[in-house]
This record gives C-alpha cells, sequence and structure tokens, in this order.
C-alpha cells in the first residue's frame, strides 16, 4: 500500500470519529444550554404582556420523561406607581401525560405545588396608547408556555385571594390549604359523556371556614358547559368584619358563616342559586361610634325579625338565571326566601342539590310554563327519590336495631 493511500485512510479514519464526537459535543451544548433558552424565551413571554410584568428564576429538564419544572415564577399588575402581586408559582411540573399516549392523543399534564393567585379589585395601569391591561393576554400568555393542551391539573398547598387595597382597613378575601384537580379537560377518554372532566377542590377560608368544590365541566366548548357545586361551612363572621364594615358600616361580634351554592351551565345558559347563612351571630362591637352603635342596633332589630328562631339563622336562596352575558338574580324570589325562612321554615345549611345541567338548557320548543312543569316534575322525582332513601335507611335501621338486640339476647344466655 502506498503512502498516499494509508494518509488517505487515515484521514478517512479520523473523519469518521471526528463527525460523530462533533454532534455528541454540539447536542451535549444544546441540551446544557436549552434551560436558558427556555428560560429567556418565558421571561420574554411574560415581560411583553400589557400591563403585566412577569419572570421565573429558574427551568429544569427532564428529556426522559418529557418534562420541564418552573421555578420561582411571578406575575404582577402594573399601576401607575408599582406593581401588585397577581401570580405565584414557586414550583410547576409540566410535562407529558403518558397514559395519554396509549389513547392516541398527545396532550400534558401540571403538577402545581404552593401557588398563589391575587386578585385586585382595583382598576389597574392606566393604558398607554396601544397598551392595555386584558385577561385574554395573560391566560394566552400562559398557555402558550406549555406546548401542548392540558388534559390533567393539580394543585397542592394553593391560595385564592380577593384584595380591596384602597378600603381601610384593606379588605382581604382569601382560601388557604387549596388542593385542586381537574381531570380529562381535552376529553381523552370519556369521550361520550356531556360533562367529562370532573373538578374537585378543598380549602380553607377566611374564618377558618372549610370550602369544597365538586361537578363536572366540558371545556373543549367554546363557552364551557359545568354542573358545580360550592360550599362553604363553619367560617367565623367576625372574620368578614373589614368586609362588612366597609360595604354595610356592621360590625359582628359574635357567630358562624356559611355559604351554599350550585350552578349549572348548558349552551351559554346559566341556572343556579347562591345561599347565603348566619347563624347565632350577634352585631354591636365594643369600639364603634354613637352613630355605628345606633346603625348597628337598627340592623340587629331588622335581622330579630327575619332569622329563624329556632334555629337562630338568617338565611336567603338568591337565584340566578340567563346567559352568561346577562346573568341576574331575582329580586322579590330573595325577599320572599328571606320571609320564607324566617317565619316558614328554616333553611338548612347544606347544598339544596336541585339543580341539575338539564335545568340550564333553553329549550326554545317550550314554553315558560312548559318548562315550569318540567322543573316541577323533576322536583317531585327527586324528592320521592329522598324519601324512598328515608325509608330505606329506616328500615335497615331498624332490622338492625332489632338484630343488635338478638345478638345481645343471645350472649346473654351463654
Amino acid at each position: 500500500m502506498t503512502d498516499k493511500k494509508k494518509k488517505k485512510r487515515r484521514s478517512y479514519k479520523k473523519k469518521r470519529y471526528t463527525v460523530p464526537i462533533i454532534l455528541l459535543v454540539l447536542v451535549i451544548a444544546f441540551r446544557l444550554y436549552l434551560p436558558t433558552l427556555v428560560k429567556n424565551y418565558v421571561n420574554k413571554v411574560l415581560a411583553d404582556i400589557p400591563g403585566y410584568y412577569g419572570q421565573v428564576e429558574d427551568i429544569d429538564i427532564a428529556l426522559y420523561r418529557g418534562a420541564y419544572v418552573i421555578k420561582g415564577m411571578y406575575l404582577n399588575k402594573v399601576n401607575a406607581k408599582t406593581q401588585v402581586p397577581f401570580l405565584k408559582f414557586p414550583k410547576s411540573d409540566i410535562s407529558i401525560e403518558w397514559k395519554s399516549l396509549f389513547k392516541g392523543k398527545i396532550v400534558s399534564e401540571i403538577i402545581m405545588y404552593n401557588p398563589e393567585v391575587i386578585y385586585v379589585f382595583e382598576d389597574q395601569k392606566q393604558p398607554t396608547e396601544g397598551e392595555e391591561a386584558n385577561v385574554d393576554d395573560w391566560t394566552k400568555a400562559l398557555t402558550d408556555i406549555v406546548p401542548l393542551e392540558i388534559n390533567n391539573f393539580e394543585a397542592y398547598n394553593g391560595k385564592l385571594a380577593f384584595v380591596q387595597l384602597q378600603a381601610d382597613p384593606n379588605i382581604d378575601l382569601f382560601i388557604n390549604d387549596l388542593d385542586l384537580t381537574a381531570k380529562n379537560l381535552r376529553n381523552v377518554v370519556e369521550k361520550e359523556r356531556t360533562l367529562p372532566s370532573p373538578i374537585t377542590a378543598r380549602g380553607v377560608s377566611i374564618g377558618n371556614g372549610k370550602v369544597a368544590i365538586d361537578g363536572n365541566i366540558n371545556l373543549i366548548k367554546e363557552i364551557p358547559d359545568m354542573d358545580v357545586s360550592f360550599s362553604l361551612e363553619e367560617a367565623n363572621v367576625t372574620a368578614l368584619n373589614d368586609f362588612t364594615r366597609h360595604y354595610a358600616g356592621l360590625d359582628f361580634d359574635r357567630g358562624t358563616f356559611g355559604l351554599y351554592s350550585e350552578v349549572a351551565i348548558a349552551d351559554g345558559n346559566l341556572k343556579g342559586y347562591i345561599k347565603p347563612l348566619l347563624i347565632d351571630t350577634k352585631l354591636i362591637g365594643k369600639d364603634d361610634g354613637f352613630l355605628g352603635v345606633l346603625w348597628e342596633g337598627f340592623v340587629g332589630l331588622f335581622k330579630f325579625i327575619l332569622k329563624n328562631q329556632g334555629t337562630d339563622t338568617l338565611a336567603t336562596r338568591v337565584p340566578l338565571e340567563g346567559d352568561l352575558n346577562n346573568v341576574e338574580a331575582g329580586v322579590w324570589p330573595t325577599v320572599f326566601n328571606i320571609f320564607e325562612n324566617a317565619w316558614i321554615k328554616a333553611f338548612k345549611g347544606e347544598i339544596d342539590d336541585d339543580i341539575d345541567f338539564e335545568d340550564a338548557f333553553n329549550d326554545p320548543n317550550l314554553t315558560k310554563e312548559e318548562k315550569r312543569e318540567l322543573r316541577k316534575k323533576r322536583r317531585e322525582q327527586r324528592r320521592e327519590k329522598r324519601k324512598e332513601e328515608r325509608k330505606n335507611d329506616t328500615t335497615k335501621g331498624f332490622f338492625g336495631r332489632l338484630f343488635d338486640g338478638k345478638e345481645k339476647e343471645n350472649d346473654n344466655s351463654k
């Protein structure tokens, strides 16, 4: 073999190993730089939202499971002088939902730890030309950060707060220790169900009340359908004093507060109710001035007349009905329900369970009378079902006691 051929062969061998090594080095370098690349992209997206400003501290990428973890993410609302905290996500794990791949869907799942959402009532930054704070802007920006449609969402130990800074003192209504799960949001499984996505949430409200949300939704539609219930129980009403003092000039000395609601939305038509309860409450604080004491005394007398004396409960039920652009609360039904609770029957501290998803449908082929009769028929069916369940429970209880009695007799005879 000539020297020329030997040189060519050595050169070929070098190239054969050099190219893969270069490619490997480039892949490793790209992998090392990828978190910084993603972080810069996310920071740019958050910084460019009109009326808002946000950043992330760090991003970790786990290619082996198709995931990345965003750490220290925040988004603030910007006003003329300063920034007001809005979203704070200390740790968010975003990954491919592998089990959905077997269903032929490429979707993602998000798990958040200690997230905080603080909604401030005051108007935001005075918009400059071509710039205006808009809810669509920040929601679109956050969804753009997730490259795949979200099918499963979980949040643990979260906080949801509603704050009014211009009130004196500031009003802060919040839910802490919030655990929330929403599954099958992109309808990967149970495709035939009208409401395929179950949602549940548990938390602790201001005044240490117990918060619960349960229901099913359908986010596939442009206007989502849903059938959801909400309850807030056993909250210390004195924790609401900043709110009630600001809006009604009232202070509570003691008592508990509850709130119950059911909402159904079908094809953009809403039907539901809100039922607030005040239990064993007492007005007039020690530090009030003369006018404050006079006003609270008048309200206290009014409350005494309207409350149910047997259960010491002041309550009403506010019906909600209409399309999503014109949701109205019925005034006269609300007033009637106050007197019904006071003099006819006491509202129970529980969800009424009388709003169904079908109630929200607005069928143009039915008259108001026909819709009323249909709802009446459904209520009667539910009433009969509850009676039957109570009857069964009573029967089971009777035979259970009878069986226990016989067991005791046998034991004594032994």
